[in-house]
């Protein structure tokens, strides 16, 4: 009875230590240990009932081999050595040129051009301009006379009174959606508007497919997105409206965020660590071609209903993908899909025409254990629990959000000056000199990350970005002043070139920390919600982008204020870039535990002998039990304290 007592005094299965010094059970729940001698015959019986059954294991745990993607599953398909893991690779990137097209398209469609009345008399009368800066440019293959005499832009309502328009269409196309449906004077707030359309569908596109994608995986999101923005996209073309214009292309906003967003996942997912950024620029530089022959394109089309179309139709090529693109296998592996990733692994070493033989490790085998096992998804919202995870996914939005939106701020600065630059005097030239900056910090991102990584060169550009604002903020306005002075020796001219200089230094740097806060996101980003932690940080770049057509719909009323917020802004990415990882080749984490395990590392060296004040992934603990005081107290070893440092 006293055994019994006691017994039940512990909480019930697992008996307590007799008085006389005997030693727990394991950990776990197992029997205690017996004292010495035989037991009591009358108490045996209820000892042996006293026994607790071992619990079945808990249904997370999985072989550590099947989460180790990057080191088994990986290797043992070949890596990029692979034919089928190649031609899979070359499928993300043709994609990529046909997204070039799509994104830079506002440019040619809704281009404001120069604008005139023609009175009944035949003679071409001037009574209005949508851009001052235009009003003395002649156009290229111009169907009309040039205007006799500008008015200035601002004058009285008298100026709009009008009932037939004629128009110098600067970007290559004889009809623009400007020209087509006479967005000017009272209606040019609705041209901001339809450049507000496709930024917000991108927006809200990245956002929600990203969660589809982790929850229905990559490739029905990316079929399905093509599926719609052909269908969206050819209904552009015969829009009756602006209104159906706008209406419309904020759904094939959404579409193409959707493609975006799937193959920028399906791409990384395919890679090896070595590899990883190597594939993504490749991408990157193909998207730039699109935006570089957009022109010709343009020329070759004349109407924006063609161009309209041109653009979208080489979407239909990627309907063959539902035959030949598979499921991403490292998200059916995180996810623990077995049976899928099975028949997958398969196709793979078919495709390679591989020996079976070749999986030392036993990856087949221990799936065939595990195929039995019920998928397990996560959302996105499950971040929200986690210590560092959250963080480093919060840092890389506020990231990419000041790039892309001071990106702006340099761009109008530098676009300011044009009537005094020789290089900016048509639309071509413009156009051309933003690609081409573009283009070179892309050039210069793959140097300078593979020598400092990814937080380095993140850095590096992130103080390029908040010298070139600082300096165009204050150093132009002491210029500014000092001109006004009769024996300075300055001009307006030095400080326009000052000003281009850091415009130009600007839009380098800012273009590849918001391209660098993408590709960062999604290496630190687990698989089991890398479509939601790359939706969050593309979503951030589309904010920062919708600063432009914002600006220009109040007619750049509080650009400097604007300009000066986003400096500040770079002033707090700088530090906090010093709180994220470094993930150069490391492997991808697969699941939230791995993601949350991936802290940063100190940027120098510590000192022999000195203690660390990070913590390495191998002395990191689950602080998800610490309710749990019994299963706590029997879980910390010898050697060890409670707050998972090593003691001294």
């Amino acid at each position: 009875m006293a055994i019994d007592r006691r017994r039940e005094a512990g909480g019930g299965g697992r008996p307590l230590p007799e008085e006389n010094g005997s030693v727990p059970g394991a950990v776990g729940g197992g029997a205690a240990a017996a004292p010495p001698g035989p037991p009591p015959a009358s108490a045996a019986g209820a000892e042996i009932q006293a026994v607790p059954v071992l619990p079945p294991p808990p249904a997370a745990a999985c072989s550590p081999l099947l989460l180790d993607y990057d080191g088994s599953v990986l290797p043992f398909l070949g890596g990029l050595g692979g034919g089928y893991q190649r031609t899979l690779v070359l499928l993300t990137w043709v994609p990529a040129l046909f997204i070039g097209f799509s994104k830079f398209s506002d440019s040619f469609l809704l281009d404001q051009p120069d604008f005139w009345c023609r009175e009944a008399d035949g003679q071409g009368n001037w009574s209005g301009s949508l851009a001052p800066g235009h009003a003395n440019r002649s156009g290229n293959g111009s169907i009309f006379p040039p205007p006799g005499l500008p008015t200035p832009a601002g004058g009285n309502a008298s100026e709009c009174d009008c009932h037939e328009w004629h128009y110098r269409i600067r970007a290559g196309l004889v009809q623009n959606v400007v020209s087509k449906w006479d967005l000017v004077c009272d209606s040019a707030w609705k041209v901001h508007i339809a450049k507000f359309s496709l930024l917000v569908g991108l927006i809200f596109g990245h956002l929600i497919t990203g969660c589809i994608a982790d929850w229905v995986g990559r490739r029905p999101v990316l079929l399905f997105s093509v599926i719609f923005i052909l269908i969206f996209g050819l209904t552009v073309a015969l829009s009756v409206n602006v209104t159906m214009f706008s209406t419309l292309r904020f759904f094939e906003g959404f579409c193409l965020a959707g493609i975006v967003l799937s193959l920028y996942a399906l791409r990384i997912e395919l890679c090896p660590p070595g590899h990883r950024f190597m594939i993504t620029m490749v991408a990157s530089f193909i998207e730039m071609a699109g935006q570089f022959l957009m022109p010709g394109l343009a020329a070759l089309c004349r109407d924006w209903q063609v161009l309209q179309a041109v653009i979208i139709c080489p979407f239909l090529l990627m309907l063959l993908y539902w035959v030949i693109f598979p499921e991403s296998l490292r998200w059916l592996m995180a996810t623990q899909q077995f049976e899928a990733s099975k028949e997958l692994i398969l196709q793979f070493t078919h495709k390679n025409r591989m020996n079976t033989e070749s999986d030392i490790k036993g990856v087949v085998p221990e799936l065939e254990k595990e195929i039995t096992r019920r998928p397990k998804k996560v959302c996105i919202v499950k971040v929200v629990g986690t210590r560092n995870l959250w963080k480093n996914i919060v840092v890389l939005c506020v990231n990419s959000l000041t790039g892309y939106g001071i990106h702006h701020c340099f761009a109008k600065s530098m676009m300011g000056h044009e009537a005094k630059m020789a290089i900016t005097h048509n639309f071509y030239a413009d156009y051309y000199t933003m690609a081409g900056i573009a283009l070179a910090s892309c050039l210069a991102m793959c140097p300078v990350v593979g020598f400092l990584g990814r937080r380095g060169g993140l850095l590096l550009f992130m103080i390029l970005t908040a010298l070139a604002s600082l300096l165009q903020l204050g150093l132009l306005n002491l210029i500014g002043k000092y001109s006004q002075l009769p024996d300075s020796g300055m001009s307006d001219s030095v400080k326009d070139k000052f000003s281009t200089a850091f415009s130009i230094v600007g839009m380098f740097s800012s273009h590849a920390v918001g391209s660098l806060s993408v590709f960062f996101c999604a290496e630190i980003t687990p698989t089991v919600i890398r479509g939601g932690g790359l939706g969050l940080v593309l979503a951030s770049a589309g904010f920062g982008r919708l600063t432009a057509p914002i600006m220009e719909l109040h007619n750049q009323k509080g650009y400097f204020l604007h300009h000066v917020i986003f400096a500040c802004c770079t002033l707090i990415c700088i530090i906090c870039i010093l709180l994220l990882p470094e993930s150069k080749n490391q492997n991808l984490p697969e699941n939230i535990p791995d993601g949350e395990h991936y802290t940063r590392q100190p940027l120098l060296p510590h000192k022999k002998g000195e203690q660390p004040l990070l913590l390495t992934n191998s002395e990191l603990k689950d602080y998800s039990g610490l309710h749990d005081s019994a299963a706590v107290s029997d879980g910390i070893s010898e050697n060890t304290t409670a707050n998972g440092m090593k003691s001294m």
